[in-house]
């Protein structure tokens, strides 16, 4: 057959129509558009297994076999990796749930069944890695990996611990996603990852086309998975308006659509865990659509970045976790331009529950506040930094051993102030400054006050306590 007769044969001669850079058109008409293939343990079938090509969602049958009808768009098949089952990984721990698609008319997953129950596992959350450069590379390697590191030798050899790198990862400068894989094959455990708007390819046209890159490492850029009685749900809400840098907060209708029916397949009570880089709650344009999705879900919570501070956020009935920076203020400093140390979340989950904390870097757990002394005419003024706060958390004052009252205020936490207020500060990375924070309380004191003690006391009832003697 020559050229001009197959492209004939399949209308696609030239008269206008340009096939997308994202389909997989011309691979689709090898295995006319379907999939099939079975999910087994190497031995026996594995029923109801969820997989998709990011528009279908369909089920393995008795027999572990599916049959999926592809988009036109489709680049991947991803299995919802089943409870019970372990993470499918690169050599690193990067998560490799997935498949490219070409001219196979079938694909068969093996998955491999843990030796213990998941109902209990932990996971933590890295929020802007953001290195530049190899010097930001570097202290992630000396500082941020080794934290990690300690931690998971706290938590236990035995425990089941995964990641999940909630966006950008690097800045800009895609080369060092090389750095960022090696970072994650050093802490060793499985690591699946959100895109974020500085892991983006520029100028090479619009939202369509400026994942390409990330693809290439990562595949796809939304899809779920499962662990114990957990659902987690990764989201691409960053759009590329195609010029320069410019971007937005927006979930596509096409990933909207494909959430709601991989929801479809979850209990409406269990623990639901989104992933994303952008806020929702606040800086996704078509959020509304999004909680629209998830009203009926009692227990869902969502992980997210890009702010470089920390904060948590219930909107219709919906937690939000914002979390501060792995690289704090752009690896300037040891906090975040809220006060909040430099660090990332760790989640623990039991059943359909979830604990949580937020771990600074180089710190003990225990570090959950900062208590600011400010020397007044005649008194002194007293701000408790409180970075996870949320509205189940108690923040108490004694001075001198008297509980005195404290008022929750917004404002910059001093040490911000100190250490990245203005066009000179910090010296590397001057755009670097202080933000506004809601989780600041304040009082004021007599000069014949001795000691002040700050104790908080989160959600959990574990108690974290400040104190500090004035001279």
């Amino acid at each position: 057959m020559n050229r001009r007769i197959f492209l004939e044969r399949f209308g696609l001669l030239a008269t206008g129509m340009v096939v997308s850079l994202k389909s997989n058109a011309f691979n689709n008409l090898s295995h006319g558009g379907s999939i099939n293939g079975t999910v087994t343990d190497g031995k026996k079938p594995i029923a109801d297994v969820v997989l998709s090509d990011g528009f279908a969602v369909v089920k393995t049958d008795a027999n572990g076999r599916y049959t999926i009808h592809l988009n036109d768009k489709s680049e991947f098949l991803f299995l919802s990796t089943p409870s019970g089952y372990d993470f499918k990984t690169d050599v690193g721990s990067v998560n490799r749930q997935y498949e490219n698609l070409g001219a196979r008319n079938e694909i068969n997953f093996k998955l491999t069944k843990l030796k213990q129950s998941d109902d209990r596992h932990h996971f933590i959350i890295w929020a802007d890695p953001q290195v530049k450069n190899k010097k930001d590379v570097a202290q992630m390697m000396e500082t941020s990996v080794p934290d990690v590191k300690r931690l998971l030798k706290e938590i236990g050899p035995k425990e089941l611990v995964h990641g999940i790198g909630v966006g950008d990862l690097v800045w800009d400068n895609l080369p060092l996603f090389d750095d960022y894989n090696k970072a994650v094959e050093q802490m060793g455990i499985p690591f699946f990852q959100c895109l974020g708007n500085h892991d983006m390819d520029y100028r090479q046209g619009g939202d369509e086309t400026s994942d390409r890159t990330f693809k290439k490492y990562y595949g796809p850029t939304y899809y779920s998975f499962n662990r114990g009685k957990a659902h987690y749900i990764v989201l691409d809400d960053v759009r590329y308006l195609g010029e320069e840098r410019k971007y937005d907060g927006f979930i596509t209708e096409e990933q909207l659509a494909w959430m709601e029916k991989d929801l479809q397949h979850v209990p409406k009570d269990n623990l639901v865990i989104i992933n994303a880089h952008i806020p929702i709650h606040n800086s996704v344009k078509n959020n509304e659509a999004f909680y629209q999705i998830l009203k009926s879900f009692t227990n869902v919570h969502v992980m997210s970045g890009h702010t470089h501070y920390n904060r948590n956020v219930i909107r219709d009935g919906v937690f939000e976790h914002n979390h501060g920076a792995v690289c704090g203020a752009w690896w300037t400093g040891p906090i975040c331009s809220d006060g909040a140390p430099r660090g990332y979340g760790v989640y623990e989950v039991t059943g359909k529950q979830l604990k949580w904390y937020y771990k600074g870097t180089g710190l003990d757990r225990k570090h959950q506040l900062t208590v600011d002394i400010e020397p007044l005419t005649g008194n002194n003024r007293i701000i408790a930094n409180v970075w996870n706060h949320d509205p189940e958390w108690k923040v108490e004052c004694f001075l001198d051993g008297v509980l005195t009252p404290m008022e929750m205020m917004k404002g910059f936490d001093p040490e911000s102030v100190r250490l990245y207020l203005g066009d000179k500060l910090p010296a590397s990375r001057p755009f670097a400054e202080p933000t506004r924070t809601e989780h600041l309380f304040m009082t004021h004191c007599g000069s014949s006050v001795k000691t002040v003690k700050i104790v908080a006391t989160d959600r959990f009832g574990e108690q974290f306590t400040v104190e500090k003697k004035l001279s």
